[in-house]
């Protein structure tokens, strides 16, 4: 019969997790963050990432509406306001399509999700899925790759600023606003699940949620990889270059 870890000990675990699988790690990311990307493969990693941005706060309200104690929607509630921005201003919803437009894409096109790789939809619908179904500590828990995101923010600024045109303060508003927003929640969501994994059963649970959510990313660039770097095979119905870009052509 296994027992229960520390405290200290299960965030350590919970580290650990990304130390080995965040996908800081993936080549699509060394490539982009070095600027090899050409910009065919610049435009399909935005146009891909969207959606995975778009169902974010689609997941958090779905977190939301199983959520019985007041205090804990207070707390997340502004994690949809990050995201959705308010009526006629802000969040990284705008703020991402700024990203597509200065790569030379339409924003209606990107947000319509055609050409979206079948993988990313299945990849991100199985997100909001888990969230939606499963308990509310394992739900939380696959949140919890914020703990890792604010280093490859950082490595994605600088290495966007050093080797793309399209790259100033505008174009990568999402990644800045994301360092101020991200460490506020991930604060939370970390304490919120220390203080509740306290059994073997529940600590094993949520290491395996965080897993999970690691293997969604994971599993979003592999798709990306396979189908615009290497072997470059791209399915039936997914982006093509020339599709949904501006008529001002901009490049990346």
């Amino acid at each position: 019969m296994t027992t229960s870890s520390s405290r200290e000990a299960f965030e350590a675990r919970l580290r650990a997790i990304g130390a080995e699988r965040y996908h800081d790690k993936h080549p699509f990311h060394h490539l982009l963050h070095s600027g090899g990307c050409t910009p065919t493969q610049v435009r399909a990693w935005v146009i891909n990432r969207y959606y995975y941005q778009s169902r974010i706060p689609m997941k958090d309200a779905a977190f939301l509406s199983r959520c019985e104690d007041p205090n804990l929607r207070r707390a997340w509630r502004s994690r949809i306001e990050d995201h959705d921005g308010h009526v006629d201003e802000g969040g990284g919803i705008r703020r991402w399509l700024k990203l597509a437009e200065a790569v030379g894409l339409n924003p209606d096109y990107v947000q319509s999700a055609k050409g979206v790789l079948p993988a990313t939809k299945f990849a991100v619908d199985a997100y909001v899925r888990f969230v939606r179904d499963m308990p509310l500590l394992d739900a939380m828990a696959a949140s919890l790759t914020e703990l890792f995101a604010p280093a490859i923010h950082s490595r994605r600024i600088e290495g966007l600023l050093k080797h793309y045109e399209f790259a100033d303060d505008t174009s990568l508003s999402y990644f800045r606003n994301r360092l101020k927003e991200a460490p506020k929640d991930v604060a939370f969501g970390l304490n919120w699940v220390l203080d509740r994994a306290t059994t073997a059963e529940t600590q094993d649970a949520a290491a395996a949620a965080l897993i999970f959510k690691t293997d969604v990313l994971w599993a979003q660039l592999d798709a990306l990889h396979s189908a615009y770097v290497e072997p470059g095979r791209i399915p039936p119905g997914a982006w093509q270059e020339g599709e949904g870009r501006l008529e001002t052509g901009v490049a990346a």
